[in-house]
């Protein structure tokens, strides 16, 4: 299967060629030039995850790798849970936080990077790739655990300065080797520019092997495709058929990549009626599917940090899918959820015996608005509370203790350089370094 630019369609690539080159031409996104339908889903749901994510996977990479490698890749990426609970007889959450890095992102960065692996295998290639990317929390831990020390790969990790809670910041600071850190003085939305503008730098892309492990690369989206079966899988488990006629996803939302596998879910036959796209007060996508106007505000920095983004970079493709007829127009609505809404939230949750974060909070109190009692909800836990250890702990008004993985880093001195948000100071650092 051939992989095209949304912005430049006649630039087509192979999987391995998109994995590999991360953007396009003209910062453009890659799409696979058709969806795999599955029609017998009822059959393939009662598979293991990792065979079926084989089964899922395999006709968007068979062009670069067979069925035996993709299993070992799926193995080795995917050696973890993802677990729905229960929250009350029609509201479920999806816990996608149980890979070394306590967050939905090691399903993305663990599949990616054993993909490089396995093409620098098969290419017999030395060349250095430098891995580029920005983080508003996640990101960085599950990139920086997925590759480090991996021979001739360079990962550069950006984040805002300031704006992820320590315990987030520690997990991909604290590793060295090659895994470098740079606390940029500014917001998310920054971090990502300067990603992109050094994609457009062709002498630097070329320079350092540029490549992004942001969910913009299509290997982290097709990974999480996975988890939407899993999740449907274990409904069709434990209620039988019948639960697969009114299931509703409320995704916590920032850079859109976690939507648009799921909408890619649904186009292949996954049996979802809609989706809720939960964002916080960075609402650019709940205002623009009101109004029409794309109209992103300055980026304002909330406790569930990981979604403050206020230009997702992910939308064309989402948007593509609506306007294209790959997924009904009307599968996707989107709330804006405040601070406060948040904090009541998390306590409402404790109350029902669960303890959350404040972006399943953010998902679970869109649900409350957005979906009705006849509909099965479904919403993403997509990091470990003891992530925002401060935060819980601050409106719950109790201690909640810490999993080894944090443990293990927190006392770990932070490693990273300190940057502006000129392109020219991040160009340089990367040069000089390569």
């Amino acid at each position: 299967m051939k992989f095209y630019n949304l912005k430049e369609n006649d630039e087509q690539v192979s999987f391995s060629g998109a994995v590999k080159q991360g953007l396009g031409r003209n910062q453009g996104l890659f799409f696979p030039e058709n969806i795999p339908q599955f029609d017998n889903i009822e059959k393939l749901l009662a598979l293991p995850m990792v065979e079926r994510s084989v089964e899922v996977l395999y006709p968007f990479v068979s062009e670069d790798l067979t069925k035996a490698q993709l299993l070992d890749i799926v193995t080795d990426a995917f050696n973890f849970p993802a677990q729905i609970q229960p929250i009350s007889e029609n509201r479920a959450i999806l816990e996608l936080f149980h890979g070394p890095t306590l967050a939905f992102k090691d399903f993305g960065a663990r599949f990616m990077a054993r993909c490089l692996q396995a093409f620098s295998a098969k290419e017999g290639n030395n060349k250095k790739i430098t891995i580029l990317t920005a983080t508003s929390g996640d990101t960085g831990a599950a990139v920086a655990h997925a590759f480090h020390g991996i021979d001739n790969i360079r990962v550069v990790i950006m984040y805002p300065k300031g704006k992820i809670s320590l315990l987030q910041e520690k997990m991909f600071t604290t590793l060295g080797g090659n895994i470098e850190t740079i606390a940029v003085d500014g917001d998310f939305d920054d971090c990502q520019a300067l990603v992109k503008q050094s994609f457009d730098d062709k002498a630097l892309k070329e320079a350092i092997g540029l490549n992004s492990a942001n969910s913009i690369n299509i290997s982290r989206l097709l990974a999480q495709i996975c988890y939407y079966f899993e999740a449907v899988a274990q409904l069709y488990r434990q209620k039988g058929a019948a639960a697969l006629d009114n299931i509703v996803f409320s995704v916590p939302s920032g850079n859109f990549g976690n939507l648009t596998a799921g909408l890619f879910a649904k186009a292949m036959g996954l049996p979802i009626k809609r989706f809720i796209a939960a964002t916080n007060a960075n609402d650019t996508v709940p205002r623009y599917l009101k109004t029409g106007e794309w109209s992103p505000n300055e980026t304002v920095a909330t406790m569930s940090n990981a979604m403050d983004v206020s230009n997702p970079n992910n939308w064309p493709r989402v948007e593509f899918m609506l306007k294209s007829g790959l997924v009904e127009k009307d599968c996707v609505s989107s709330v804006s959820i405040d601070e406060e809404q948040t904090q009541m939230t998390v306590i409402g949750l404790a109350k029902l015996g669960y303890i959350s974060e404040p972006h399943a909070a953010v998902a679970y109190k869109a649900l409350q608005y957005n979906a009705t009692d006849e509909e099965f909800g479904v919403f993403l836990g997509t990091a470990h509370p003891a992530k925002f250890k401060e935060v819980v702990e601050s409106t719950l008004g109790q201690p909640i203790g810490l999993p080894k993985e944090l443990a293990d880093c927190a006392s770990e001195t932070i490693l990273s350089v300190e940057q502006s948000t000129e392109f020219n100071d991040l160009r340089q650092y990367l040069l000089a370094k390569a």
